[in-house]
This record gives structure tokens, C-alpha cells and sequence, in this order.
């Protein structure tokens, strides 16, 4: 029987392409799941390898999809092969249980886990030179400007929190958030 994995990194990703990709490969059956690849708890995943037995495949559409790091591919395949399953990584081709085919496994999916790190790597050096701007903030950007926050915190001085949230589209919450942030700059 062919079996795909699915997965995705972060919940606002998506898995229908990956999905769409094995259908069309002819999977019988597919387990997705939305976990970082870093876990080692990925339950579908776990659930997946309990089921394989001699003469399923396993087909996963790119290497990173399928192991945390070298050493989980490595011990993965292994334990795989000794079951007598076979792997399809769809950007690779189908892994071989010889000598070559492990040799070339080993070396795609330490350079998997270098990319990973590279990427790692790359966001923390943007971040450290972010922090060195005096305006830098942790977390996603503001949806309203400062001037837009202060013209509705002028107007809360004549209206009720919830005509000023009609008029402006500015949640109460977060005006409440916006004034008590002025204050304590305003006591500091």
C-alpha cells in the first residue's frame, strides 16, 4: 500500500498542495499534520510509521517533510528498510536500501539540516539588527498608526468606548491597551 505524509510547519500554512502532489502520485491513504518538524510529537507521523509494514511505500513530497534533523532521517530510514518498507521523496526519487542509495540520502539530508540551520541562522541575524532601531517592536506590527490611536483617544474624551470603536474601527480592548500605555509613559 502507498502511504503519503503531509505537513506543515506553522497552523496559517497550508497542506492542500502537498496533499494534491500524493493524490496525484497514487496514495491509498495520507496523514497530514500542522507541527513544526522540530517536535519530536508529531502524532500522525508516529501513527503513520506504526502501520507500515513489508511492501508499503512511504511518499512524502520534499525530504524536509519527513525528519527533524540527519540523525532522525538516518535512524528513520533505517528502521524503515528493516521493515522492508520503501521511501519516495517526490523532489528526490524513490530511496534505495543499497549502499549508493543510502550514501546519497545521507548526504541530501545533511544538507536539509544545513539549510534549516542557515535559515535559523539568517532570521536571528535579521532580528539582532532589527533590535538596533530605536522604533524596533517584538511581534507583528500595529494595525492602526499612532495618529489614528490618538485622534480615537481624543474622541474618547466625549464618547462612550463604543461609539468611538463605531467610529473609528478601533476595538475597546485596544484602546484601553493604547491609553494605559500612555499613562505609564506619561508617570515614567
Amino acid at each position: 500500500m502507498k502511504y503519503g505524509y503531509a505537513r506543515v510547519s506553522t497552523l496559517n500554512q497550508n497542506l492542500e498542495a502537498q496533499i494534491q502532489e500524493l493524490e496525484s502520485v497514487g496514495c491509498n491513504k495520507i496523514f497530514s499534520e500542522k507541527f513544526t518538524g522540530t517536535k519530536v510529537d508529531r502524532p500522525q507521523f508516529q501513527e503513520l510509521l506504526v502501520l507500515l509494514k513489508e511492501g508499503d511505500t512511504l511518499v512524502v513530497t520534499k525530504l524536509d517533510r519527513f525528519a527533524r534533523s540527519t540523525t532522525d532521517a538516518i535512524e528513520t530510514v533505517k528502521e524503515l528498510f528493516g521493515r522492508g518498507v520503501k521511501i519516495h521523496i517526490l523532489n528526490m526519487g524513490l530511496v534505495e536500501d543499497t549502499p549508493t542509495g543510502r550514501l546519497i540520502f545521507t548526504i541530501l539530508s545533511a544538507f536539509a539540516d544545513f539549510e534549516r540551520d542557515m535559515i535559523v541562522e539568517r532570521t536571528q541575524e535579521g532580528k539582532a539588527i532589527a533590535k538596533q532601531r530605536d522604533d524596533f517592536r517584538e511581534g507583528r506590527p500595529r494595525k492602526h498608526s499612532k495618529q489614528q490611536v490618538q485622534h480615537a483617544l481624543k474622541l474618547l474624551e466625549t464618547h462612550t468606548y463604543k461609539e468611538v470603536e463605531a467610529m473609528t474601527g478601533i476595538t475597546k480592548r485596544t484602546l484601553i491597551r493604547r491609553k494605559n500605555e500612555q499613562e505609564e509613559k506619561s508617570q515614567g
